[in-house]
């Protein structure tokens, strides 16, 4: 994360309603946000976009939230960047499966406080340690 720049997130979510709501409440928190409606794109941004943290949703088009979590965590320069899903999908085994592949936290929409999901991309950047620009100064 940029120390001098608000840390990135990179917003996984095919549905415009909570998409928008979580960007406004991301973004009043101090956050950048860049917003994927689907897989594919999401997997595109990752090119260009090094998003301190991703919120990923499951059910996607083009590439389901499983597909690009496994192609994330495959390639060495997005491997560690951490991901918090927020899906529809909450059988114990979806969440077994998101664990297995390396996320923090997983969201149930039915059951989904923005507030605290809010709080949770807080305490997950907090955590990640920031980096001195070689020979410069906070």
């Amino acid at each position: 994360m940029d120390a001098l720049n608000k840390p990135k997130v990179l917003l996984v979510e095919d549905d415009s309603f909570l998409s928008s709501l979580l960007r406004l409440k991301l973004e009043k928190s101090n956050y950048e946000i860049t917003h994927a409606a689907d897989g594919q794109q999401a997997l595109d941004i990752l090119l260009n976009f090094k998003p301190d943290l991703i919120l990923l949703d499951l059910i996607l088009p083009k590439k389901n939230g499983f597909e690009v979590l496994e192609a994330i965590r495959q390639n060495p320069l997005t491997e560690k960047i951490p991901v918090i899903i927020i899906s529809n999908l909450g059988q114990e085994s979806d969440v077994t499966r998101g664990k297995s592949l390396g996320i923090i936290d997983y969201f149930i929409k039915a059951k989904l406080s923005i507030d605290d999901l809010v709080l949770r991309v807080a305490e997950t950047l907090k955590q990640i340690p920031v980096s001195i620009p070689p020979g410069g100064i906070l």
